[in-house]
């Protein structure tokens, strides 16, 4: 039996690895594992990926959330991979990282595993970071610039700067998204200070996460030594041990879910995130629906400055009465769901952020429900 190729798609809250992750499954023909990490209660990228339909018809998916396989989920993460490494169908494996994660620490993880299972059937062949270009740009480029690798021992600030370097210094192929947002000077300037953490990464250009499957998998395992020996931050964070990293708010974020069956006002919503939406926040992701479009599973993403909402399905409770029946016989979870006034209508939103006021923004989502 071959052994797997796993490939780790890591990257920072919003930056577009469901998005390439989605594009990579429309390119790949073979039999695929995919385990997705979502650091919300509620796993909206795993959600999002299923809704691809034909798209995911050869994928083996793996959920795991509340946490990171970085730490808190790094014991289940082996499990699931202990039992990919027996299902001889399976050719290749994605894991998608929650935003959080520390890819150090995951392929640290994967390696000791392979060591003391000779014998596995899958192997750590590459990491990919997921960088958002604009958000570099906008929000982090001074941080990075005066980051002092002298202060990589004194993780006392808990700098959300660390994580973002870790993540860009542990990788051997960055892929460098939305760049439709930037001209070229600015896409210069990040490329520079990408390089100045991690020289030896190969990156890749791109919008919209649209990405040659064949750019970012190899058959090749994974260089540890290198990328490591390529990070003097990276080695300063492993000489302080396991007692000061390896848990899910090290950085200050912490996530809730907000669940709630009775439809948002469109009016109402769109001024919260447009005008008045939280600073504190830095990602949030989830399904909704409009009273004024109550056919329509709309799809609300926010990343720093950028938000949107987009009509991506048709709830079917919105669908002709033969069709809805038939989805209901043939969906246990959907039958257990259903809700007698709404169907399968719901607003399902994870928020994640730091030193966020919860209770306000529950209070400031209630405002915007229809009446």
């Amino acid at each position: 039996m071959n052994k797997k190729p796993v490939t780790l798609i890591t990257g920072y809250l919003g930056s577009g690895k469901t998005t390439l992750l989605n594009e990579i499954l429309r390119q790949e023909k073979r039999k695929v594992a995919l385990i997705v990490n979502d650091m919300g209660s509620i796993n909206i990228d795993a959600a999002i990926i299923k809704k691809n339909g034909s798209a995911v018809a050869q994928c083996e998916m793996y959920e795991m959330q509340n946490g990171c396989i970085c730490c808190t989920l790094r014991e289940e993460f082996i499990r699931q991979v202990e039992k990919i490494s027996e299902n001889e169908s399976i050719e290749t494996v994605f894991v998608e990282a929650s935003g959080i994660s520390d890819p150090g620490a995951i392929a640290a993880s994967f390696l000791a595993f392979e060591d003391e299972n000779p014998d596995t059937n899958v192997y750590l062949s590459n990491i990919v970071t997921v960088v958002d270009a604009d958000r570099i740009y906008r929000e982090f480029m001074t941080d990075l610039q005066n980051y002092d690798e002298k202060d990589a021992n004194n993780l006392a600030s808990n700098d959300i700067t660390t994580l973002i370097v870790d993540q860009i210094e542990f990788c051997n192929t960055i892929v460098l998204n939305k760049l439709d947002l930037l001209n070229e000077e600015q896409i210069g300037q990040v490329i520079k200070i990408i390089t100045d953490f991690q020289p030896k990464a190969e990156i890749i250009r791109t919008v919209h996460g649209k990405v040659d499957i064949d750019c970012i998998t190899s058959t090749e395992k994974f260089n540890y030594e290198m990328v490591d020996s390529s990070s003097a931050i990276q080695k300063a964070i492993n000489s302080l041990g396991d007692s000061k990293r390896g848990f899910t708010d090290e950085y200050g974020i912490s996530s809730f879910a907000y669940e709630y069956k009775k439809p948002f006002d469109e009016e109402k919503f769109m001024n919260f995130i447009n005008e008045d939406f939280p600073k504190e926040l830095i990602r949030a992701k989830g399904y909704i629906w409009f009273k004024s479009r109550p056919e329509d599973v709309l799809l609300f993403e926010q990343a720093g400055r950028n938000s949107s909402v987009m009509a991506i399905a048709y709830w079917i409770a919105a669908l002709d009465e033969s069709t809805r029946k038939e989805c209901l016989e043939n969906d246990e979870e959907l039958r257990n769901n259903w809700d007698p006034e709404y169907g399968d209508r719901v607003n399902q939103i994870v928020f994640i952020g730091k030193n966020y006021d919860k209770q306000k923004i529950l209070s400031r989502l209630e405002q915007c429900l229809a009446s």
